[in-house]
């Protein structure tokens, strides 16, 4: 990629930060303009704000980036995976996590689902680009038991950069999501994940 297209997608990702950022500042906005909360409260909490952006990897899905901000400021960048390969949003268990904002259901360092456990951020069910499909199930996921600890089968031991497919969830190292967990847990969490390519 040449030095102008690198500025061009690092641009889109601020806007797509900036955006993640207006969605947590919508209740405090909402409450300024009505006259029930400070300007200067806004203010702080625009700054201080964060936001969760995961950038989908058009050449390789499973290779993407899911960052953390706080403002405008970068805090913490992952290496993430979504999907099994496919672009297609609308293809149920191997298509890539549709774009846009999702909100966020749950949080948990003990989730036991049946396939997932662990760190998991449930996120909201959402209809793919076309229409055709809802993703329902989704999730920022990893790799490990229920306590947090490495598992002995497949699917609960991260095996490496093949364990960044998914039917659709973002998958992160275990090592990073637990990072992710800790400094959200000291910045604040996002209401939103937002999702862009």
């Amino acid at each position: 990629m040449n030095s102008n297209g690198r500025h061009l997608r690092a641009a889109l990702i601020a806007g797509a930060a900036a955006a993640a950022l207006t969605l947590n500042l919508a209740p405090a906005l909402a409450a300024q303009e009505h006259g029930t909360a400070p300007s200067a409260a806004t203010a702080v909490t625009a700054t201080t704000a964060t936001a969760l952006v995961y950038d989908k990897n058009q050449k390789n899905p499973a290779d993407s980036r899911l960052s953390v901000y706080q403002g405008t400021r970068l805090m913490a960048r992952y290496r993430a995976g979504s999907g099994t390969g496919s672009k297609d949003d609308c293809a149920l268990t191997r298509g890539w996590i549709p774009n846009g904002n999702w909100r966020i259901k749950l949080k948990s360092r003990a989730y036991n689902g049946r396939l997932i456990k662990g760190y998991a951020v449930y996120l909201e069910d959402m209809r793919c680009s076309k229409g055709t499909a809802k993703r329902t199930e989704m999730f920022i996921h990893s790799e490990m038991n229920r306590d947090g600890s490495p598992g002995g089968r497949e699917n609960r031991r991260w095996d490496g950069v093949g364990d960044y497919a998914s039917w659709g969830c973002v998958k992160l190292r275990p090592a990073d999501i637990k990072e992710m967990f800790r400094l959200l847990d000291r910045i604040g969490w996002p209401t939103h994940l937002r999702v862009v390519s």
